[in-house]
């Protein structure tokens, strides 16, 4: 092995001119992706690529790799053998420690003790991966703001919706699937008749409240070709509604695939009204003024001192079989006979 003695062979050609965006320099499966893309998805794509060129063409990246590679090289050096003819120093270890030549003891010799267990080892991968997520947050995440841009709301001449799931860097089956849903009098060019064949088109996919046409795709590997695929299939829906050689007149629109769910109304007459606020408030005094005259009276009944009284004889009654079945037990008691 040999010493590495200059350090800049390591890194790669700094390109300190303006960024260019090159088709040939993609890989092959970067390219598919990058077909696929919308020519503002590109243009998003080619900006993205660009501050990424930009941060790491930046003084302070440029930095940081020169030392960590000169510290890799350190490393690599100090494995590196060292030549036979040099005497190579033993190192003092931990044994030597008060002996009178620390050289002819050497260094320590490996750990040969068991290992830490399962759970510390879990407890070490947990730990890197929160340093992992440390990293990202440090280095990645202050890139992702500068793309950030305000939430507008989407005008008439975007009337798709698109929805995606995501399991925030974990693979799933469920991950590239993609939802469209659109309101069929949001199209644009259709006329009644139009859209009462996408209507019948579209079959189940319709919901007659909301008057929402809600599909779905999962059929391929990304999300930008299930994205695709629904946008294509929404074109063909609009070519064929458009279609002018059968307009479905004789086909009876069916619903039957949806369930209207009964909407609760609290009762009219159910209400409190004004009159009603008078008619109890009179009612609730003419009441006072009774309870008044009887308690005058001394024939107003007090509840709780009924059921004092109650529990009062409850207790008595419980109390009296306990006394006597205790007299009459303790006089048939036997007498115990002299041993």
């Amino acid at each position: 092995m040999r010493v590495i003695e200059d350090e800049d062979a390591l890194l790669p050609p700094s390109n300190k001119g303006p960024y260019k965006f090159d088709y040939n320099q993609l890989s092959d499966e970067e390219r598919k992706h990058y077909d696929l893309l919308s020519p503002e998805e590109k243009t998003q794509y080619q900006d993205a690529e660009k501050t990424i060129f930009d941060h790491m063409n930046s003084p302070a990246v440029e930095s940081k790799l020169q030392s960590e590679i000169g510290q890799a090289v350190h490393e690599v050096n100090l494995e590196t053998p060292r030549d036979p003819a040099i005497p190579e120093k033993i190192k003092e270890g931990l044994f030597a420690m008060g002996e009178t030549d620390p050289q002819d003891t050497g260094e320590d010799g490996d750990f040969e003790g068991n290992d830490i267990t399962s759970t510390a080892h879990g407890e070490l991968e947990q730990h890197r991966e929160m340093r992992e997520y440390a990293r990202i947050a440090a280095w990645e995440m202050p890139m992702l703001s500068k793309l950030a841009k305000p939430f507008v709301l989407p005008g008439a001449d975007k009337p798709l919706r698109f929805r995606y799931t995501t399991y925030m860097g974990e693979t799933h089956p469920a991950e590239k699937k993609v939802v469209l849903e659109f309101c069929t009098r949001d199209l644009p060019d259709l006329t009644e008749a139009q859209r009462n064949k996408l209507i019948k088109i579209v079959g189940v996919r319709y919901n007659p409240e909301t008057d929402l046409v809600k599909m779905s795709c999962e059929m391929f590997e990304t999300q930008a070709q299930n994205k695709r695929y629904l946008g294509d299939l929404v074109d063909t829906l609009m070519a064929e509604a458009r279609d002018p050689t059968d307009m479905f007149e004789d086909v009876p629109f069916d619903f039957r695939h949806h369930r209207y769910k009964p909407k609760m109304q609290f009762p009219e007459q159910w209400k409190v009204t004004e009159g009603r606020k008078a008619q109890l408030q009179a009612t609730w005094r003419r009441r006072a003024l009774a309870d008044k005259e009887r308690e005058q009276q001394g024939t107003l009944v007090d509840g709780v001192e009924v059921i004092e009284k109650m529990l009062e004889n409850v207790i008595a009654q419980e109390a009296a079989p306990r006394a006597a079945v205790k007299g009459p037990a303790a006089k048939a008691r036997p007498k115990r006979l002299p041993r």
